[in-house]
């Protein structure tokens, strides 16, 4: 076993919110003078990057890196489960596809996968100080625990102390922490040194008295109370706030919330301006008459596609496009834009159906994923967004569907298609497109608006560092620590 020292955060349920918290600490050991990586041993979500080396990862471990100020790898998370149904996911390891499987099926295959995860995990304990492991869900999923490969598992194995982290936002944290903490096992409390509140809003000397009760009832410290966090970082969690739709400003964006919509902070970029509503919908009456339509990508081209026919989205969008009303698709979004989606090898289940037809490109799925890192120029670029024209970008591409035409950006009539995840993220490409929307409108865009999206990333890792360093007691994180298991 590496000499690195490691800690884990744990969570009482899902979006609890460990990702954060391992963001902040990595931060935080970063500012300190460690050499720090995240890591989790297994991922569920449907938002995913691809490395240099073209490997597939999730992106909460993407962030973590981001915050430590190092680059990701796909060491630091791998296994990924990107659901491709409510039964079923794709199974990821080591940045490739290993299969589709039934929830009943991985359960019972996880455990081959153990000296695989010992292996990422070990690489990245021979080159840092600090592994910072965030758990998966909650360890007190009684069900789920045999062999048990992402919570009090990777805990065993990586002999790493824990944190344990409620969520007081969502109600009943005190209930959370402690249920949580009498449905362990012993060996697996004894591993739990101290507990976190988080999302806290209000006045803490109310909470104070009930902390109290907490300790005398399970006999482990709180290391703090962290409050509703202000920063803002991508979170990949289905039940960010961020899918929830907003109130509606000068330049309204509408993307279509997809049943399996996947990589939907590819667009955060756009809600950083002031004047720009960046809304997620899921109806023809939440859609309205927006400036812009997005159609994001997803895990599920072909059922998704015919979700958005049956609920009459598709007709809306249409009309619209038909109204000169902007509609740019990225990925899955981008292949539903084009005219057919053809699917010979059972990829999403065979068959074959008619898009959009808003761009003229077919699409065909093939037995094997695109993954890979991208950058250059855009071509000339018409239509609305002309200004794109000639401007770099860089992002990359995750798809199993290889289309007729395939320019970095290709336009029809307004309508906007890409490959490319992150493009809005590089300088100019989102100002550029908000510009264009105001000019459209006849308003004028504040210059003082366009800000440099990675410094901005930067600002708000130290923003999220600095908030939970003042909340939590750091000497203990540092005992808990250097004190191991």
């Amino acid at each position: 076993m590496s000499k690195a020292r490691a800690i884990m955060v744990q969570g009482t349920m899902s979006n609890a919110g460990k990702s954060l918290i391992c963001a902040a600490l990595c931060r935080i050991f970063a500012q300190d003078g460690h050499k720090v990586a995240p890591f989790k041993s297994q991922n569920m979500a449907l938002n995913s990057f691809i490395t240099e080396e073209g490997l597939e990862m999730g992106r909460a471990q993407v962030v973590q890196a981001e915050a430590a100020g190092i680059a990701p790898q796909v060491a630091m998370n791998p296994v990924l489960l990107k659901p491709t149904t409510d039964v079923g996911s794709q199974v990821i390891v080591n940045g490739e596809v290993r299969g589709n499987m039934s929830a009943a099926d991985y359960f019972k295959y996880k455990k081959q996968l153990i000296p695989e995860i010992m292996q990422a995990y070990e690489k990245l304990a021979d080159e840092y100080d600090i592994i910072v492991i965030e758990g998966a869900g909650s360890p007190a999923e009684i069900n789920l625990k045999e062999d048990d490969i992402v919570n009090m598992g990777m805990a065993k194995l990586a002999k790493a102390p824990v944190l344990l982290v409620g969520d007081i936002d969502r109600g009943g944290v005190f209930a959370q922490l402690y249920g949580t903490l009498a449905l362990l096992q012993p060996d697996e409390r004894e591993m739990v040194k101290a507990t976190v509140i988080n999302k806290f809003r209000g006045d803490k000397k109310i909470l104070e008295p009930g902390l109290d009760m907490l300790y005398d009832l399970v006999k482990i410290p709180c290391a703090g109370v962290v409050p509703y966090t202000k920063a803002d970082i991508d979170d990949e969690d289905s039940l960010s706030e961020r899918l929830k739709s907003g109130e509606r400003r000068e330049i309204d964006i509408a993307v279509i919330s997809l049943p399996r919509i996947s990589n939907f902070t590819d667009f955060s970029p756009f809600s950083r301006f002031s004047g720009v509503s960046l809304r997620y919908v899921k109806s023809v009456n939440e859609l309205g008459n927006p400036d812009m339509i997005i159609l994001p990508g997803t895990k599920s081209t072909i059922s998704d596609l015919l979700w958005l026919r049956q609920n009459g989205l598709e007709a809306e969008i249409k009309k619209r496009a038909a109204r000169s009303i902007p509609v740019f698709g990225i990925c899955g979004g981008f292949q539903m834009l084009g005219e057919r989606i053809a699917d010979p090898y059972g990829t999403e289940g065979g068959g074959e159906t008619r898009g959009l037809g808003l761009l003229p490109v077919d699409t065909v799925f093939e037995k094997e994923k695109t993954r890979t890192q991208t950058d250059g120029r855009f071509d000339s670029i018409g239509g609305i967004f002309s200004d794109l024209s000639g401007r770099p970008y860089r992002g990359y591409e995750i798809h199993m569907g290889q289309s007729s035409d395939t320019s970095p950006v290709i336009e029809n009539n307004d309508v906007y298609g890409s490959y490319i995840h992150g493009i809005f993220d590089e300088p100019g490409i989102s100002e550029s497109i908000v510009k264009a929307l105001y000019k459209k409108r006849g308003l004028v865009f504040d210059e003082n608006a366009v800000f440099d999206i990675h410094s901005y990333k930067e600002e708000q890792y130290d923003l999220l560092a600095k908030t939970v360093r003042e909340s939590l007691d750091m000497d203990l994180i540092y005992e808990i620590l250097e004190a191991g298991i």
